[in-house]
């Protein structure tokens, strides 16, 4: 990881950007949340990480070194340099990383924040201890890491993990990655209400259907049911093939109290072996594990 005993993170979501700075023994220093810029527009989230990092910077003793980690909701391509499956669409095809170091002058560390948010509740969260450890990100997207033994596993083609864009439905949704039923389609607050919509004319946040749900509408028992299903369905897949010591959930979604009942009971049912035992855990650093992550990826 470096030398540095400061670490700037930073960690860009859809609707949230959030920069932290570590100092020795990872004290917290400093932390800030902004919106993301609306838009979806490549130049005013260029500038508003700039404008983070510059803040963070601020914070650090004049003279001592540091490093700059950046969770980013896609991967980079390890032959042009640029980014590609991004649920920010906005940064697909562009040089997000190459721009942010020629403005700041300096290398820099970028990871898909799935990846981030994996490696930090290994490193100090639910997953600690645990050996191969699959995350997940369930909130406006849906996206996946892979940890071993405390370490981000990219994979030759830096994707290991995007199991979000897993087709399990060739008639479904179009995804914006360009293929039809993807695991986020389904599992996404935003798959989830897309679909709402679609089977009920109703415009219903994820938020809504579920307490709806509890309350007992029965339209959203449907489609809360079936999102329920297809994450048995998804997650079940994916242990049978990767066969984790653990798996971590984040993202808001992971607040969803049923997934770790009813949920687990569909992944049970849906996995090859049908007595698994593999811990299914609720993150313990909150929304900002993925900012922690950041920090930590920095060289």
């Amino acid at each position: 990881m470096g030398d540095n005993i400061y670490r700037i993170g930073i960690d860009l979501g859809g609707t949230k950007t959030e920069a932290i700075v570590l100092g020795q023994d990872d004290c917290q220093l400093h932390r800030e949340r902004r919106s993301t810029p609306e838009g979806n527009t490549y130049q005013r989230i260029l500038v508003s990480v700039l404008d983070l990092i510059d803040d963070a910077y601020k914070k650090i003793p004049v003279g001592e070194g540091y490093s700059v980690g950046i969770g980013i909701p896609g991967s980079i391509d390890y032959d042009t340099g640029l980014v590609h499956n991004a649920n920010t669409t906005c940064l697909i095809g562009r040089p997000f990383k190459n721009d942010l170091e020629d403005s700041l002058g300096r290398k820099i560390a970028m990871e898909n924040d799935a990846n981030c948010f994996t490696l930090a509740e290994c490193r100090h969260g639910a997953a600690k201890g645990y050996g191969l450890v699959f995350g997940v990100i369930m909130g406006t997207g849906c996206g996946g890491g892979i940890c071993i033994n405390g370490n981000v596993w990219r994979g030759g083609h830096g994707i290991a993990g995007e199991w979000g864009h897993f087709s399990v439905d060739p008639n479904g949704a179009p995804c914006y990655c360009g293929n039809k039923g993807c695991i986020e389609t389904k599992i996404s607050g935003s798959g989830v209400e897309s679909a709402f919509f679609k089977l009920y004319g109703r415009r219903l946040k994820m938020h809504e259907i579920v307490q709806n749900f509890r309350n007992g509408d029965p339209e959203c028992r449907e489609t809360f049911l079936m999102f329920m299903d297809d994450f048995g369905r998804s997650l079940g897949g994916l242990i049978s093939i990767l066969d984790p010591d653990a798996v971590v959930l984040g993202g808001g979604l992971s607040n969803i109290n049923e997934l770790y009942t009813f949920g687990i009971d569909k992944v049970r049912q849906y996995a090859f072996h049908r007595q698994i035992r593999t811990p299914i855990l609720k993150n313990s650093l909150g929304d900002s594990a993925g900012v922690f992550g950041a920090a930590w990826i920095g060289k």
